[in-house]
């Protein structure tokens, strides 16, 4: 077993070393969102900076194209945007699955794993398989996360239980102790652990159930977000996934328990699409920056099926979160980092369209970004279709009667894969205009479509499966006359 371990793993970075040549050119191939170069990835795992790079580890199969044999993948970046490829970080092994976890940087060497000076051990804590039993695992580098060993005494958390995963460890300063969050995913609780040193854990507190409690609970988080528009003021989030949607909390955390703000009878959702899951933030983050965000792009009700290959799923933008308050209750903003616009190509710009039925903009594109602002008129339903080619398109669009933003991927292309697919098209969310209009900033990248309204106060997230050749976009609207303030197109230029 383990040489053809050894062995898959040198196939898969020998392949990724090749990837200008060969790959990144597919049909359905994200052009600007990470993906592998082959085989399957799910979760972002061990999002952490450290010595100006940013560290993305992730779910990964290296035997093949779907779910299976997980093993942490790892890809680096100077900027969140351009990735270069490393290979297989922590591997399975000794019939030792690695499932999703966080990664730390022990700057004061808590763990005791740097014997030298000047080292600072790196560690990645997260959920071992073993059999059916899940428990918490640790493995540490001394070389800035490029080799991983695995502690000898692991686990260092095990309630011997079957659905005890995806551990989010983090440094709490006012206490100078390590937090963990991590869920019992059936009973629908986030367990809060602390430790001295990440050997030894202490349970502190549980919340949950809460929320949405239709699916198992996966992949929590727990972090600091700043308010908007006020300096120095931080709450705290509590994110997480019930399959196969996120939820999110939003209160106060003292070090041992979380208190959630919001009311128990509302589900609020970082994202309302289909496809965005087990999002986490970044670790280290220099001092001053909003967190930061990413999640996979995918929905396990047909995640195994997306037509694409050599490779399965990407992951999102990364993306900067806040909080904010709004009449009784507070939400989660979130909006690209700024690092994404250095992808820009030349801009194009429409001043005051009124569309009563459709305007095609001359313009043809599957990789690009968009800007709109728009006034619904009253009972209109308009906005914008991509990927637009005979009877196929997928829309983006605002009830003005309803005040809700949806979209829907129908007609978006192939959804023959997968029943399920076809049957989960439709999402929406309420939202109300600001100052008579709806802002749309719109990221699309040949199979995946980022939606950021009103600034970042709702988010949606899509996969579609278009032909090459639908790359038209228009604007819409139901026969009413709706006046399209402005319109920003940009190319969107290739990371591969």
């Amino acid at each position: 077993m383990k040489a053809c371990l050894l062995y898959a793993y040198l196939l898969f970075f020998l392949n990724v070393s090749a990837q200008n040549a060969s790959f990144y050119k597919e049909q359905y191939r994200p052009q600007f969102h990470f993906t592998p170069a082959i085989h399957w990835m799910n979760d972002p795992n061990g999002l952490v900076y450290h010595k100006g790079e940013y560290h993305l580890f992730y779910q990964f199969n290296p035997f093949g194209n779907r779910w299976g044999h997980m093993s942490w993948g790892h890809a680096v970046s100077k900027d969140l945007i351009h990735w270069q490829h490393l290979p297989v970080a922590i591997p399975e092994e000794k019939d030792t699955m690695i499932f999703s976890g966080s990664c730390v940087v022990d700057k004061n060497n808590t763990s005791g794993f740097a014997k030298q000076a000047g080292q600072i051990p790196m560690v990645a804590i997260y959920t071992g398989l073993q059999g059916v039993i899940q428990a918490q695992h640790i493995a540490y580098s001394l070389d800035d996360g490029r080799t991983w060993t695995k502690y000898e005494h692991n686990p260092v958390l095990d309630l011997n239980e079957k659905d005890f995963r995806d551990p989010k460890v983090f440094w709490y300063e006012p206490h100078q102790k390590w937090v963990m969050a991590v869920v019992l995913a059936w009973e629908k609780k986030v367990q809060f652990y602390s430790s001295k040193n990440l050997k030894k854990w202490e349970l502190m507190s549980s919340y949950g159930p809460a929320g949405d409690t239709s699916g198992v609970w996966e992949c929590p988080d727990l972090f600091g977000a700043p308010v908007v528009n006020e300096p120095g003021k931080t709450k705290w989030v509590l994110m997480l996934s019930p399959a196969p949607y996120m939820q999110y909390f939003i209160g106060e955390f003292d070090g041992n328990s979380f208190k959630n703000d919001n009311t128990i009878a509302k589900i609020y959702r970082p994202d309302y699409g289909s496809d965005y899951y087990a999002a986490i933030v970044y670790n280290n983050l220099p001092a001053g920056l909003q967190p930061v965000s990413i999640g996979w792009v995918n929905n396990w009700s047909y995640a195994n099926d997306i037509p694409t290959t050599p490779w399965k799923s990407a992951v999102s933008l990364p993306r900067s979160l806040a909080v904010k308050k709004v009449g009784d209750e507070w939400i989660l903003v979130q909006q690209p980092v700024q690092q994404v616009k250095q992808l820009r190509s030349k801009l194009s710009s429409w001043k005051n369209l009124t569309v009563k039925n459709s305007f095609l903009i001359p313009v043809q594109s599957q990789t690009c970004e968009l800007e709109i602002v728009f006034k619904p008129s009253s009972q209109s339903v308009s906005g914008v279709r991509l990927a637009k080619g005979k009877d196929q398109y997928v829309e983006i669009g605002y009830d003005a009667t309803k005040e809700i933003l949806y979209v829907d991927r129908s007609k978006g292309g192939d959804t023959s894969f997968h029943k399920e697919f076809g049957k989960l098209s439709r999402y929406e969310t309420p939202l109300k205009t600001k100052d008579n209009s709806i802002s749309l900033r719109i990221f699309f990248d040949k199979s995946v479509v980022e939606i950021f309204a009103n600034n970042g106060d709702a988010v949606m997230t899509t996969q579609i499966f278009p032909p090459e050749q639908n790359k038209a976009v228009e604007l819409f609207s139901n026969g009413r006359n709706v006046v399209f303030g402005s319109v920003s197109y940009w190319p969107i230029k290739s990371v591969w």
